[in-house]
């Protein structure tokens, strides 16, 4: 198929770049989306949300660190409504790091799953997740219908 290529203002025709040229370079979102169904998890996209992965968990396992250097620089403060103060913040950030914690997990499980040819399919139904989601959730393990089902079921009978 032919494609319009803009080379330094030129129109030129140029065939349409093949699964192997595009795992040369990461592609980009807008590259992904325009993708059809029948190249749904091809290596080019893998090698997208491995990286998005990879990124995600690198920025995650920074603020784990930069919240330990935190925490370890105690200020001792008289004030006792000050210290209480720095105790919510201190306990505020302790919670923000626990579900950052929880998605390292989660994120590290689809690296994981990316490696041994999981990735992208629905864990309930066997159906594909769909790009779009994976774009907005990487870490997404169920398409959209079952992840409304279990929703659902968790709101009527509870967890």
């Amino acid at each position: 198929m032919k494609t319009p290529c803009r080379i330094e203002g030129i129109m030129t025709k140029t065939t349409k770049p093949n699964t192997a040229q595009l795992e040369e370079r990461l592609l980009t979102e807008e590259e992904i989306r325009a993708m059809g169904d029948d190249e749904y998890m091809n290596p080019a996209q893998l090698a997208f949300f491995r990286n998005r992965l990879q990124e995600l968990e690198k920025e995650l396992l920074k603020n784990a660190g930069e919240t330990t250097e935190h925490l370890r620089e105690t200020v001792l403060v008289p004030d006792p409504a000050d210290r209480a103060t720095i105790e919510e913040e201190h306990a505020l950030e302790l919670r923000t790091r626990d579900r950052e914690r929880k998605l390292l997990k989660k994120v590290q499980q689809s690296i994981q799953s990316i490696d041994a040819g999981e990735y992208g399919w629905c864990e309930e139904t066997g159906e594909p997740i769909g790009i779009p989601r994976l774009i907005a959730r990487p870490t997404a393990t169920l398409s959209l219908e079952a992840q409304q089902r279990r929703e659902l079921k968790q709101k009527l009978y509870g967890d």
